[in-house]
């Protein structure tokens, strides 16, 4: 069975009840029309589904406003164990490899058609961890730019750093001419954003051999990373205060902070946290450890997958097609992008006429020509099944380490052995 292949490609050690698309009950046509409920927290998502239901008596999907990130995995984990979760469920690319250990995706690949040629290969690897199973269909990405205060910029006399090395001399030169201000902050609130940045300098944290794991968020790739925010903070020429708080939300509002490296949807958080500041942001291409490389990582993104209790009740094939219609059909990314918001994940709509120039961001037309660009240069991602505990481990060794300014190294070793130590206890072969 694919299911069972697709398990045994991510090391799922342990007796788990597998399910395939291929069995459990029946609908029976002259019941009336199949019923899907979808958990999601994309804003509006109601207005995309219209589209839908009005054009598929046979199939009515219903949203079920939900948490994102991590406070949806294990709400989601309990109700399909319980017999009450949801026939589709929205998560984001990190948590896939968690909901399939715990048996709360299903297997789709008998239904996805050529689905696949529409998105780069590098987003539909994370929906299907690198096997023939496929476990959601890719919604939206979130490459790493850089985003900064043009106006400030042009006033301090500073130049777009294209460069790591550019960018460590730009907060020196700013806070030599500037005491009170600084480019940025590092953050260590949200460990999504140092994964991207570690994707971005060659590294892949998780990866699978057989039936073993390796982990590598210890790799030189990430020391780099970590021993360059780390002297930075050390130095003082950045903040060391964490990311969505009153007091970072002042900070960019009022110039404290000139620059924040994010995903392509800082838009619609620059719109709440700094208000006053709309049209004087700009964005450019992340800074380069090689000059001219046009690598990135990304930063949250997320996928649509049916669940293993839709597939018992026989919903498989009819809410694959749903969710290969919300993310792929052009009427339905041109809703999802002016309703919710989202940065697609098929190929085509990232240069298509549903993209606007951001509100928040008139002074840059070329916006979302520029974000496609940048979006080709993504670096592959590789996520494992206790992401949730390495982005905690993180939050606490970085956060102290940061506060301390103290060395950054030694709190990824201590990132790398929390997780190693979690999957091992968890049943899980491990390398190394």
């Amino acid at each position: 069975m694919h299911r069972r292949a697709a398990l045994a490609a991510i090391a799922l050690l342990g007796s788990l009840a597998l399910t395939g698309c291929d069995g459990g009950d029946q609908p029976d046509p002259a019941a009336g029309p199949i019923e899907l409920t979808l958990w999601s927290w994309a804003p509006n998502m109601e207005n995309a589904l219209r589209l839908w239901n009005s054009g598929h008596p046979d199939v009515k999907v219903t949203v079920h406003k939900q948490a994102g990130g991590d406070d949806l995995i294990p709400k989601v984990i309990t109700a399909e164990r319980a017999g009450t979760g949801p026939d589709l469920v929205q998560a984001e690319y990190q948590m896939i490899p968690t909901l399939v250990s715990h048996d709360v995706l299903a297997d789709i690949a008998p239904f996805v058609g050529d689905a696949k040629g529409k998105f780069a290969e590098n987003v539909w690897s994370q929906a299907t961890l690198g096997s023939d199973a496929v476990y959601a269909i890719p919604q939206d990405i979130a490459p790493l730019a850089l985003f900064y205060r043009d106006d400030l910029f042009a006033h301090y006399g500073l130049r777009v750093p294209t460069t790591w090395a550019e960018f460590a001399d730009t907060a020196r030169d700013l806070k030599r001419k500037a005491p009170d201000r600084a480019l940025t902050t590092f953050s260590s609130n949200n460990g999504g954003l140092f994964a991207g940045l570690a994707q971005q300098a060659g590294s892949t944290w998780w990866t699978t051999s057989g039936d073993t794991w390796k982990v590598a968020i210890d790799d030189e790739a990430s020391r780099k990373v970590a021993g360059f925010w780390g002297d930075m903070v050390a130095e003082g020429v950045i903040d060391n205060q964490p990311m969505y708080t009153p007091a970072w939300n002042k900070a960019l509002d009022d110039g404290t902070q000139l620059a924040w490296v994010s995903g392509v949807w800082a838009p619609g958080t620059l719109t709440t946290a700094a208000p006053a500041t709309k049209g004087k942001w700009k964005m450019a291409p992340l800074p380069q450890w090689t000059a001219g490389a046009g690598k990135t990582g990304s930063w949250g993104g997320s996928a649509t997958g049916v669940t293993a209790g839709a597939a018992k009740k026989g919903r498989a094939e009819a809410a694959t097609k749903f969710v290969t219609w919300l993310n792929t059909d052009p009427t339905a990314i041109a809703a999802l992008v002016k309703e919710a918001g989202v940065y697609p994940a098929a190929t085509a709509a990232q240069t298509g006429g549903a993209l606007t120039t951001p509100e928040f961001f008139p002074n840059q037309p070329e916006y979302y020509r520029l974000a496609a660009a940048i979006a080709k240069g993504t670096a592959a991602a590789g996520w494992g099944p206790n992401v949730n505990v390495a982005y905690s481990a993180f939050k606490d060794t970085f956060g102290k380490a940061a506060q301390d300014k103290s060395s950054f190294l030694s709190a990824l070793k201590a990132v790398q052995e929390a997780s190693v130590g979690d999957m091992r206890k968890n049943g899980f072969k491990v390398e190394g």
